[in-house]
């Protein structure tokens, strides 16, 4: 799977789940998360995506997205931030070009793998959180996994917890999902 049709289906993934969230204070695997934590997380990111894509520095943007996003539609927030990312993706479609980010300037296109995974994993956060249906999309499982495996080591303590371990038998997500320090069990 290329990065943008990646990039998509990770945008699906979530978006169908936030849609089905019953629970909003429902704890997730994200011990430091609830549900509605958890939604506004990934909003935020979603709401500064267009800036970083157009150049904008962290100082540029400075706390405008701090604290919570949601307000008293969750749904209706995260729609909007999605739209905006989205285009804002599809707008610089060759990725070109550095994103400020808090580790410092990456590639644009590094900067969409990076939110093809948030999406990924904390649609399955969610899914687990809220009760809903945690399978995942396989091709973007292993996309995922392919793509992004090769960080999951430099991320370990840092955003990640370490690897849980799975049987032998494990299927691709639950593998996945294990690398992550999440326990798919």
């Amino acid at each position: 799977m290329e990065l943008m049709p990646a990039l998509e289906a990770g945008l699906t993934e979530f978006d169908s789940r936030v849609r089905l969230v019953q629970d909003w204070a429902a704890p997730t695997p994200c011990a430091e998360w609830d549900v509605r934590a958890l939604v506004n997380h990934v909003t935020a990111e979603h709401l500064w995506a267009p800036y970083l894509l157009r150049g904008a520095t962290l100082p540029e943007v400075g706390d405008r997205f701090d604290g919570d996003v949601l307000g008293d539609d969750p749904v209706a927030a995260w729609t909007h931030a999605m739209t905006a990312s989205r285009a804002a993706f599809h707008e610089n479609r060759t990725l070109s070009g550095q994103v400020h980010t808090s580790g410092g300037p990456i590639n644009a296109d590094e900067y969409a793998w990076q939110m093809t995974f948030d999406l990924t994993i904390h649609s399955w956060d969610l899914a687990r959180g809220a009760g809903l249906d945690e399978h995942l999309d396989p091709d973007l499982v292993m996309t995922v996994h392919d793509e992004l495996g090769k960080y999951f080591p430099v991320w370990y303590g840092a955003i990640l917890d370490h690897p849980v371990a799975v049987p032998d038998d494990a299927s691709d997500q639950d593998r996945l999902i294990a690398a992550t320090g999440r326990d798919p069990a």
